[in-house]
């Protein structure tokens, strides 16, 4: 599972995505991330929405094997259905 992350720095919920995927990271030998950080990398909204295909409205927006899952919320959902490690 590969996981992209597009966050920005000072974001809370960007940072618990990051935490997260460190979890996984060491937890999964298959489960690798990427941290887009979107005002370093000159990512925009509107790149952001032509990606994803609908507006975006906040940060995180995230990627599960080039499929977009949504925010942390949804990540972490994610996560609960379908790895069944969340602690």
């Amino acid at each position: 599972m590969f996981v992209v992350i597009f966050g920005r720095l000072g974001c809370p919920f960007c940072v618990r995505a990051k935490d997260l995927s460190d979890k996984l990271k060491a937890k999964l030998d298959d489960f690798n991330y990427r941290y887009v950080d979107i005002h370093a990398e000159g990512v925009n909204k509107a790149d952001l929405e032509k990606t994803i295909g609908k507006p975006v409205d906040s940060v995180p927006q995230i990627f599960v094997d080039q499929n977009h899952i949504g925010g942390f919320t949804d990540f972490e959902v994610y996560v609960k259905e379908n790895l069944y490690l969340y602690e």
